[in-house]
């Protein structure tokens, strides 16, 4: 790998200076074992390119989960001012508006554990998953998906699906505004019709977990969370919607930017200005499947509410309450203060989360004197986090933090190093988790090993800054694709 020169300027902070094609410096989070991590693949390269990029405002940065991608890193967070900047599709990647959302529930983990396998049955009954899994539940016309496109949670809650206050505790409020339909293909919209309420396959999941730590007691108990209290973890983006989007407005971007003579020293971050047609087109359909992402994961949380009333008796659901949901794929508009000054950016967050500190107009009311829940998941095996923002994160990473543990191994080297099928004996056996997939490969592209010790991630951005833990949750149970 090309060698790229750090230096350390603070706690859990490198900085790449400014070179060469670069517009701005690049700013690296993460303790030194986890960045020596980074060093083994493209992960650096990329940041580099990204920081080379026309009109970056302020500069470029990886999370500590940060890993080779496409285009950008994944990790990767990079501004532009919304009316002058780029865009950039690479900055978002395929699976826009991935994201993870955590629902707790009435019942404690050892009231859990003696049903686990009935109920992660019952969840993998009741939602659909799998590579190319289509909803037979929840299947919308073509007119139909341009309302849950342009509106999003408000859409599924009126037909059913949720209630009112889980508006409130979705970022962007289940809806990001400028969504346009018109921009989105023929094929974009038949993949998208059969896709809501699936869970797909890869790296998502459905999680029963305890909460085992908890490290701020009074942001704790205003998230809902309690020591050995069951909760849910869902993680999905998407689907066939948001990849074909991506696929569609992906050639616009590259020939635009190649008859422009952008610099790009990789075609897989092709960037165009906000104020190119094919910029703002970009952004319109990207919208949508932000919208549509929120809405899948919705519909799941409908379905596994439905499978807790099944499995621990009707009533249950009524106080399974959205803790948050947040996104990790997504080019949002913000405004930030830059040099003393307010300005209006474009952030470009890909493999990277929203982390809000106390104050912000954008945090529901329950939450904006305390700061916005962050959910980190770990790997199937490992812990996940619920952590806080802080301020010093909008001054660093314009509010940002990390989205997971982040790999440290392809999927194609983890199935020549493991068998799903041992991998679910063994889980089930020394940790009492249980694991339900559609494929056992699956389970082998997933194993614990395959990803960053999500320990040293978190710890990363809380020396850093960006946010602090505040409850570590272990799984019980894994509904996968």
């Amino acid at each position: 790998m090309e060698e790229h020169e750090l230096e350390k300027i603070g706690d859990g902070l490198f900085e790449m200076k400014k070179e060469g094609g670069m517009k701005s410096r690049a700013l690296v989070f993460g303790i030194p074992e986890i960045v020596e991590q980074m060093k083994k693949d493209r992960t650096l390269g990329q940041l580099r390119n990204v920081a080379s990029m026309e009109g970056i405002v302020r500069h470029a940065m990886v999370m500590p989960d940060g890993h080779e991608g496409y285009g950008f890193p994944i990790g990767g967070v990079a501004a532009f001012d919304a009316e002058e900047g780029s865009v950039s599709p690479g900055g978002v990647g395929f699976d826009i508006n991935c994201g993870v959302r955590l629902v707790t529930t009435p019942l404690s983990a050892e009231e859990v554990k003696p049903k686990i396998r009935e109920l992660c049955d019952t969840m993998f009954e009741n939602v659909p998953s799998g590579v190319g899994s289509k909803s037979q539940k929840l299947r919308v016309s073509t007119e139909e998906l341009g309302e849950v496109a342009r509106r999003g949670v408000e859409w599924a809650v009126e037909n059913g699906y949720g209630r009112k206050e889980d508006l409130g505790h979705t970022e962007e409020n289940g809806r990001i505004d400028g969504a346009d339909y018109s921009a989105v293909s023929d094929l974009a919209k038949k993949r998208g019709s059969k896709q809501i309420g699936t869970l797909g396959a890869g790296n998502h999941f459905l999680e029963v977990q305890e909460v085992g730590e908890i490290f701020i007691p009074e942001t704790a108990k205003k998230f809902g969370l309690e020591m050995g209290q069951a909760v849910v973890m869902i993680h999905t983006g998407s689907r066939g919607f948001g990849h074909q989007i991506c696929s569609d407005q992906l050639k616009n971007v590259i020939r635009k930017a190649r008859e422009m003579g952008l610099p790009m020293p990789d075609t897989q971050l092709a960037y165009v200005p906000v104020e190119t047609a094919e910029g703002k087109k970009y952004l319109a359909s990207m919208r949508c499947a932000v919208n549509y992402a929120f809405v899948n994961r919705q519909a799941i949380m409908h379905w596994v509410r439905e499978s807790f009333d099944s499995v621990f008796g009707e009533g249950t659901s009524e106080k399974m309450d959205l803790v948050y949901d947040v996104a990790h794929n997504i080019a949002k508009k913000e405004n930030h203060v830059v040099d003393g000054q307010k300005r209006e950016l474009i952030v470009h967050r890909k493999g990277a989360t929203r982390a809000f500190p106390a104050g912000r107009p954008e945090l529901p009311s329950a939450y904006r004197e305390i700061g916005q829940p962050v959910l980190i998941p770990g790997s199937m095996g490992t812990a996940s986090y619920v952590l806080v923002g802080k301020q010093k994160g909008l001054e660093l990473s314009f509010g940002s933090t990390c989205h997971g543990s982040g790999r440290r191994m392809s999927r194609k080297q983890a199935t020549k190093l493991h068998l799903g099928k041992d991998i679910s004996k063994r889980l089930w056996e020394s940790n009492g988790i249980y694991i339900r997939a559609t494929d056992t490969r699956v389970v082998a592209e997933e194993a614990p090993d395959a990803y960053k010790n999500v320990d040293d991630v978190v710890k990363s951005v809380e020396v850093a800054g960006l946010s602090s833990p505040v409850a570590k949750i272990r799984p019980i149970g894994v509904v996968k694709g």
